[in-house]
């Protein structure tokens, strides 16, 4: 049985990377990270050092990430992925400070905390994962000035803000040349 196993997961190896192969080399060392991370999970569970309900949380948030890294990659059409952050509802606190946002009130492309891009959510399995982008230290600066420009000065700072146009606040493109 263990020799099957293996067989499986070497033909997944194999198989993974032409699959992969319509994404640029950044989108294919995402997938290929998440890829070891699943493994990494599978080693622990094998191992009992984790209990079934966690294994199945963090395997369906990998799964998450993936569907999202993808979608992202195919709509885009470019070789860059933001820092992708994947929490359930309960795990919210773990991201924003109180009083938490609602997964009712957020919208795609809305910014939270000058810290998180929302992208959306996605099931995976029976967990519902709320899918954002972490903002790098530039773009976070980029709010905070237009959101004080916006406010006059001595204006009090809000816990969210919506960019004015859904490029208006991304990273240019990159391309890579083959």
């Amino acid at each position: 049985m263990l020799a099957a196993a293996s067989g499986a997961g070497a033909q997944r190896s194999r198989r993974a990377p032409a699959e992969d192969s319509e994404f640029g080399p950044n989108v294919r060392v995402y997938l290929e990270y998440l890829r070891a991370e699943q493994e990494v999970v599978d080693d622990r569970v094998s191992r009992r050092e984790i209990d079934r309900r966690y294994y199945q949380l963090n395997s369906n948030r990998i799964r998450a990430l993936r569907q999202m890294a993808v979608r992202i990659a195919r709509e885009t059409e470019n070789d860059y992925l933001p820092e992708l952050v994947a929490v359930a509802l309960e795990e919210f606190d773990q991201l924003f400070e109180p009083p938490l946002p609602s997964p009712s009130e957020l919208r795609e492309g809305e910014t939270l905390e000058f810290k998180f891009r929302y992208l959306g959510a996605v099931t995976a399995g029976r967990d519902k994962f709320y899918i954002f982008a972490r903002l790098d230290p530039y773009e976070q600066a980029e709010l905070r000035k237009q959101q004080q420009g916006a406010e006059g000065p001595g204006g009090a700072q809000a816990t969210t803000a919506r960019p004015a146009a859904p490029d208006a606040s991304s990273r240019p493109r990159r391309v890579n040349e083959p």
